[in-house]
């Protein structure tokens, strides 16, 4: 059984949520307002995020989330459909997104999906080994390996390069690499953040870190 936090204003898409989510085994606590989450947000393994709230919109309380944890699971409820909406929901660092109206068991099985690749997550974090492919980062040491073989690389290199790859397929914005990487909330230039990503590449592969129009980067990475 997995805890949630559902974050969600409409009365009869909540309760049936919280109702159909329990009955798949998960405990939910139900907020109807970023206030309300703010106050029950405490030791969920997910939260189930609407856009539009009575007080604020769902981003900015996925940004504060991003603040204190990076990989919590995020997934995103919204009627919004444009692809612009979408963009700025995942550069706010949602790990998923549904549109209104959707199936509930599609929920669940999105809900399974983010649970088991999180608790992956935790036991990577516990090893101090990421794992992605051909490519072994081994945190504790500072040390990459790629086909077995030990590459060299600068710390920032190193941080950069981990900051992806502990959350693959997921979209960083420039400034949000700044901010983990560098500690700049306000940096004159993201250049530094092209650079870099220019330099792991000629150290690894081309393939490894995707640019995203508009948004940033993001470490490609497929199990299957």
């Amino acid at each position: 059984m997995s805890k949630l936090l559902l974050v969600e204003d409409d009365d009869s898409l909540g309760s049936s949520l919280k109702s159909y989510l329990t009955g798949e085994g998960h405990e939910v606590v139900w907020a109807q307002s970023l206030a309300q989450a703010r106050e029950l947000k405490s030791d969920e393994e997910l939260i189930i995020l609407d856009w539009m709230l009575p007080d604020g919109q769902g981003v900015d309380f996925l940004k504060e989330v991003r603040e204190s944890d990076l990989n919590k699971p995020v997934i995103m409820l919204t009627a919004r459909t444009d692809l612009i909406d979408k963009v700025i929901g995942l550069e706010a660092g949602a790990n998923d997104y549904m549109t209104k109206p959707f199936e509930p068991r599609e929920l669940i099985a999105r809900i399974r999906v983010q649970i088991r690749d999180h608790g992956k997550k935790d036991t990577e974090t516990s090893s101090g080994v990421l794992t992605r492919g051909d490519l072994v980062i081994n945190q504790n040491e500072r040390e990459i390996r790629w086909h077995g073989e030990v590459t060299e690389f600068t710390k920032m290199e190193f941080d950069f390069l981990t900051l992806l790859a502990e959350s693959p397929n997921r979209a960083f914005s420039r400034e949000e690499i700044l901010n983990k990487v560098w500690g700049y909330e306000n940096y004159p230039s993201t250049r530094t953040v092209d650079t870099h990503v220019l330099q792991i590449r000629q150290k690894l592969s081309d393939e490894l870190i995707e640019t995203v129009r508009g948004i940033g980067y993001r470490f490609r990475f497929n199990e299957n």
